[in-house]
């Protein structure tokens, strides 16, 4: 239930025209031939078996990992979600694959950073939140305390 605010009726009526036009046939028709164009093809690995999934799946297992150690039973406000998830992902994304060169000298790894944005992933590093109480630290403290931990 809302009110008749002019935004939530036209919402409505956006959702409602959305639903027929899902509903069409021409829309499925044209949704099917584009698929078969493209020849997207789905295929699925067996039901509850990760260990099919490759890499794939044990970058999530990581990701699981290092998300469970840390958060533990913590409970996160939306934006400390993001920015944890965010800064996960990136060093994950910073492991080394890799050397560059050949050069002993030359400590630059290829990451898959590189692949994503064509260069490593970097960032600032932040301060330790090891001697600050827990309750004493900022919303951006906190999350960099998380991460730190990783």
């Amino acid at each position: 239930m809302c009110d008749n605010a002019l935004n939530f009726v036209g919402a409505k009526r956006e959702l409602d025209e959305l639903v027929q036009l899902f509903n069409s046939e021409q829309f499925q028709q044209s949704v099917a031939r584009g698929a078969q164009h493209d020849r997207i093809d789905f295929r699925f690995i067996p039901p509850r078996s990760p260990n099919f999934g490759g890499l794939w799946e044990a970058a999530v297992k990581s990701f699981k990992g290092h998300f469970k150690r840390t958060i533990g039973n913590r409970v996160l406000q939306h934006d400390e979600m993001q920015t944890v998830v965010a800064q996960i992902e990136a060093i994950l994304n910073s492991r080394p694959l890799t050397s560059i060169s050949h050069d002993t000298s030359d400590f630059e790894a290829l990451t898959p950073g590189h692949f994503l944005i064509q260069r490593p992933l970097t960032a600032v590093p932040e301060p330790s939140m090891e001697d600050v109480p827990e309750n004493r630290l900022t919303i951006w403290q906190r999350s960099q305390d998380v991460v730190q931990r990783i």
